[in-house]
Order: structure tokens, then sequence, then C-alpha cells
């Protein structure tokens, strides 16, 4: 039924030949033998993602890539050197201790035992996993099971729901709901309603999904926020996940990344999710970690070391002495994690205001690398050949890859069915790229805006 829903929602040429391929395939799983291959339960989740057609879209016709949420400049000196100076040790090339290279979890308990407050036990409170991703699937397998609920906070990752469901639990969704009819909105007048997220809990509430600063919106959630979260959970016994992948770009003046774990009587409630791809512009190796508390991060670990078991020695050893060296400079102008903040403030603002002067309405984010803007002003008629059919968003976004050779992505890709409709005057653009990219950007943008004169 949901290959269905995308046939008649999104019939394009692309995603035409996308879902031909993937019934192909589903209908030869099955030849030669009377039972067919595959997992009845895996069967909802096998259709493609949001991902696979835009990102073939923009291949195919060349554009701009603001998609994506990877950077295109390379990761800090000290991280390259590190991990060229590891593979020349001989003894790296092997397996390392399953739940994390040593050299690594040290560093991490060393560095976030002063982001907590508290001494963290590197053996025992910290999981290298492969990738941010694998934390969340380790979590969610490890504590979740059929017949419970897990909150999660829209617009969220399209991974969260997607990752519960596989559990047989039932994600329940609470938006935040966008300013009306605010001059200069920002991420932060988005908020939740605490009546709809008091009544999201319910006795079969394990767990709730939080993402700060978020990603699509670039929202930093503030204290009281994240106090009105804590003591929910507390109050009905519910576990907090937090996803604080970008968690070090923080870069608007009177903002600050607070962790909830930090929250009184939190830290045995919570799990915090982390990401050296983020953190170091590493995206491609693919090396994450969670740190709790020893009495809920056995269940991931069981996941862990029945499923990865272990990640690469090369580049745990590498992250582990970029994460040193920040430790040496912790709050001083020569850490990397100071400079990142820097360059992403420029580059929002200058992504903004290109948007704006064409005709956006750009959320402006407190933290993360992508914005969101509202394109419902802008004078464009897109022809159903080019734009398809679906949600206008979906349509909007083919139109201007097609058209204008820039990519973004359709906001209502990060929202339950229900709530799509809070996101589909939205785009969302990555601001985390080279200044050659911006430029390109800019010039699109420039160019539409001529156009549009006449």
């Amino acid at each position: 039924m949901r290959v269905l829903r995308l046939l008649r929602t999104n019939t394009t040429p692309e995603s035409c030949d996308i879902l031909t391929t993937w019934y192909q395939a589903r209908k030869m799983s099955s030849v030669g033998s009377k039972k067919p291959f595959g997992s009845k339960k895996m069967e909802p989740f096998l259709a493609p993602s949001v991902w696979t057609e835009f990102v073939g879209l923009t291949i195919q016709h060349n554009a701009v890539n603001l998609g994506q949420g990877f950077p295109d400049y390379p990761p800090p000196p000290k991280v390259k050197a590190a991990l060229a100076e590891a593979v020349q040790n001989d003894f790296l090339h092997q397996y390392t201790r399953g739940y994390g290279h040593i050299r690594l979890v040290k560093a991490i308990a060393e560095l976030y035992g002063k982001e907590f407050n508290r001494e963290i036990d590197a053996m025992n409170e910290v999981l290298v996993t492969t990738g941010a991703y694998e934390s969340l699937y380790c979590i969610i397998n490890g504590l979740v099971t059929e017949g419970d609920e897990v909150i999660v906070i829209e617009p969220f990752f399209d991974c969260y729901s997607t990752m519960v469901s596989m559990t047989g639990a039932r994600p329940v969704f609470v938006p935040l709901h966008p300013p009306e009819g605010k001059s200069n909105p920002t991420a932060a007048d988005w908020k939740f309603d605490i009546k709809e997220l008091s009544a999201a809990f319910t006795d079969k509430t394990k767990l709730i999904l939080l993402n700060t600063p978020n990603n699509p919106l670039g929202k930093v959630f503030t204290r009281d926020e994240l106090m009105c979260v804590a003591d929910l959970c507390k109050q009905h016994d519910v576990i907090c996940l937090a996803d604080e992948v970008y968690e070090w770009m923080v870069y608007e003046p009177g903002y600050s990344h607070i962790r909830i774990a930090t929250l009184p009587d939190m830290w045995e409630r919570t799990v915090t999710v982390c990401s050296a791809g983020k953190t170091f512009n590493t995206t491609g190796w693919k090396l994450g970690w969670t740190i709790g508390p020893q009495s809920i991060l056995r269940y991931p670990k069981g996941v862990h070391q029945n499923c990865v078991y272990t990640n690469a020695t090369l580049l745990q050893e590498a992250v582990g002495a970029g994460l040193e060296y920040e430790l040496s400079v912790y709050g001083k102008e020569e850490s990397y994690f100071h400079w990142i903040k820097e360059k992403l403030k420029a580059s929002r603002n200058e992504l903004a205001r290109c948007l704006r002067d064409v005709g956006f309405a750009p959320h402006i984010p407190e933290g993360g690398y992508f914005i969101m803007a509202d394109y419902s002003s802008l004078p464009v008629n897109i022809d159903p050949t080019i734009g398809g059919d679906g949600p206008k968003d979906f349509q909007f976004v083919r139109w201007l890859i097609k058209e204008k050779k820039l990519t973004a992505i359709p906001v209502s890709a990060f929202y339950s069915e229900p709530h799509k409709h809070i996101g589909e005057n939205f785009l969302r653009f990555c601001f985390i790229k080279d200044q050659s990219t911006l430029d390109k950007a800019e010039k699109i943008l420039k160019q539409w805006k001529s156009e549009l004169k006449h």
C-alpha cells in the first residue's frame, strides 16, 4: 500500500523508474521458490526514501547541492594528520575493542565529563557506533518493543519513525508550531504546545526522541523547554533519547547548547547521541557514540555486539587524537569548535540574505547547518510535467532542480502524514558548504531574481 501511495503522489519519470526497479526486485525475490525470500515485517520499509529521488535528480541535472547535509570542505588538519599517522601503525589495522577503541572512549569520557559536569566511566558509559545512525538504531532496538509508544517531536530526521516502527512500537508525533504573521521569524519562534506534549505521554510511553539543535529547523531548545520535557519524563518514567549531533554548532548570541542529561535527575534516564562526522566534517568515516548510564546503555550495547560488533580501528584512533587536541584547547579560540561556529554563522547569514533577496522567507536558525525557508510568496507556476504530483514542496523542489539547477529538500518529508501540511510551504537548505559552492548558489538566486523582475 505504501508503494501504491508513492506511485499516486510522486508520478515523475524518475520516481516511476525507482519504484519500478523496487517492484521488479520484490517480484524476483520469490522467483524459483515457493516461499518469499524477504521478511514480511520489512515490506513497509523497502520503498525508496526522499533522498533517493532528489540525490538522483541532482546528479542528473548537475544541480548545486544545498540539499544533502554534508560539508564539502575538509576535516581539521590535525584529524587528517592523526589518520595518516595511524596508518603507519601496523597494530591499528586489526580489530579493536567492540564497544569502542580505548583511546577514543577515554577521550570521549574526559571531554564530555567537562560538558556533563560529572565523571564519565569510559568503559561502561560510552558506546562507539557506526555513526550516530547506528547509535539511534541500537538504542531504539535495545529499549523499545512491540506495544510500546515513542514520542517524536516534529520536524524530525526521517529515520526516527522508521526505526521505531520496525520494532513494532508506535511513534506518537508532537509538532513544533511555526509563528504566525511574524516578520523576520527565527527557529526559536517554533514552539511545542505543552498540552499537546503532555497528552502524548501515556502508560505505554517508553521513550521520547529529542533533537537539539534540531534538523531541519535549527532550533536550539531553551532550558525552560527542556525542563518541560524532563519533568514529563520523570513524571511518566520515560527515557529520553537526546540526539545532539549538532552540539558544537550553536552560534547565535544568547543561545547555548544545554544537555538535557545535565538537568536534575535526568542523567539516570537519558542517553545522548553524538557524531564524529558532524564534529569533525568526517561524515564518510561513519563514527558516532552514545553516552549514558550503564543501567540503560547495556541494552544498546547488546544490539551493537550482535550486529556491527566493532568499528574501524584507524578511524577511531584518529578521532580520539582529534578529541584529545580539542581537550587541550577547550574553550579557547584555537579550538576547531570555535572556528566552526564562526564559519557557520557567516555562511548562514550569507545564504539567508540570498534567499531573502529572491523572495524566500528564511526562519533563521540558532544552531546546526540547515535553514528552513518559506517559498509560498514566490510567483512560481509549476508545470505538472516538471513538478509531478504529491505534496507541493516536493513539486517545488523538482522544479527548482530541473529549472534552476539548485537542490533543496522538501520539509514535509520531516513530518508524519497528519502534520505534513505544517512543512509544505518550506524547503531545507544546507549551508555547511565551501565558499565556492555558496557562490554558485548565490549566482543562481541572483539570476532568478532578475528574471522575476521581467
